[in-house]
């Protein structure tokens, strides 16, 4: 995915996030593990938001979500929260888009 659809699908992700209530903490969170693309507030939950936009469709957006790409979010949430210096509830979501900007959101994706 080219880095302007990437920060496009990224903007439809927060926008539609935000507007169902979510707080936006930080967008793209670099580590040497990885990179979380958004991290949200949900009440009293901090959510790491994985961002999927596929032309061939949202299930094809999920598949991508591969085992690999969960090891690499899982240890860059790690390393946010190592950082944050605190406990905090979180969880793992993904946004899912296809090529009509039509979105789906899945709650919970890596279950630790």
């Amino acid at each position: 995915m080219s880095k302007q659809i990437g920060n496009h699908a990224e903007d439809l992700a927060l926008a539609y996030l935000s507007n169902i209530g979510l707080h936006c903490l930080q967008r793209n969170f670099y580590s040497r593990f990885g990179e979380i693309d958004l991290i949200m507030q949900d009440s009293d939950t901090l959510v790491f938001v994985e961002v999927r936009k596929r032309s061939s469709g949202k299930d094809y957006a999920c598949e991508s979500i591969t085992i690999s790409k969960q090891r690499k979010l899982v240890k860059t949430a790690e390393y946010y929260l190592m950082k944050l210096g605190r406990e905090v509830n979180c969880r793992f979501d993904a946004i899912l888009i296809d090529a009509n900007n039509s979105i789906e959101w899945l709650k919970n994706i890596i279950i630790l």
